[in-house]
């Protein structure tokens, strides 16, 4: 069976008040796009990885790989006007007509564990999608009628990626129209009747979409 991960990095640096799209930015002095790419590398370096990136940032992204000697395999695919879009690109560059298994993981996202990789991938293996997880901590309130009322907050996850499905079952799901309740993968493949596992995330796999958090993930980073 073949293993693919696709890297969606079409964000812009606007929350960042950035001059470059957050992707790009450095972290620990490599882009965090390479962190990325590195993680799901060291997990498994047979795993096929396809980077998808607006047309108007390969370039550069090829100039970065230069400057910093950056040889991991990878193949990009041009990115769409929205995430939805830009997935599917990422799976029709996917030929595959046995089984396989796909990772679909946020570009800036570069501290997802081996740990939680290696439960995306194996679950997903067997039950045919796996999505990570991690509990609320917080105290959360839903806001609704001018007003809001406290709800159980066991009740809800907060959601993280990769999110990994059985090829055909994502591929299918991509075929439909795009609406507005498809927020991430699970949301597109969920609405086509299929139920959603859930496994275990780690807590250290934040997005990166602010200064706040590029400091946060170079602790984290000098701290492993």
């Amino acid at each position: 069976m073949n293993y693919y991960a696709i890297i969606v990095a079409g964000g812009s640096g606007t929350r960042m008040g950035a001059a470059i799209p957050k992707q790009f930015l450095l972290l620990n002095n490599k882009p965090v796009l390479m962190h990325t790419l590195e993680r799901f590398f060291n997990y498994n370096n047979h795993l096929k990885i396809i980077l998808v990136l607006p047309d108007n940032q390969k370039d550069y992204w090829a100039k970065l790989c230069i400057d910093h000697s950056f040889l991991i395999p990878h193949k990009i695919v041009s990115g769409g006007n929205t995430r939805f879009e830009s997935v599917k690109n990422g799976l029709q560059a996917i030929t595959e007509t046995t089984k396989a298994i796909v990772a679909v993981h946020d570009g800036v996202r570069p501290l997802v564990s081996h740990e939680t990789l290696e439960r995306c991938f194996v679950h997903a293996t067997t039950f045919g999608n796996a999505i990570p997880f991690i509990p609320l901590n917080d105290s959360i309130r839903k806001v609704e009628n001018g007003g809001s009322h406290h709800v159980n907050r066991n009740d809800y996850k907060a959601i993280q990626t990769p999110q990994v499905f059985d090829l055909e079952i994502i591929k299918t799901a991509y075929q439909q129209a795009f609406i507005d309740l498809f927020t991430d993968d699970a949301s597109v493949v969920e609405s086509k009747g299929l139920a959603i596992n859930l496994v275990e995330g780690n807590i250290e796999n934040i997005k990166i979409t602010t200064p706040f958090d590029i400091i946060i993930a170079e602790a984290l980073l000098n701290k492993a």
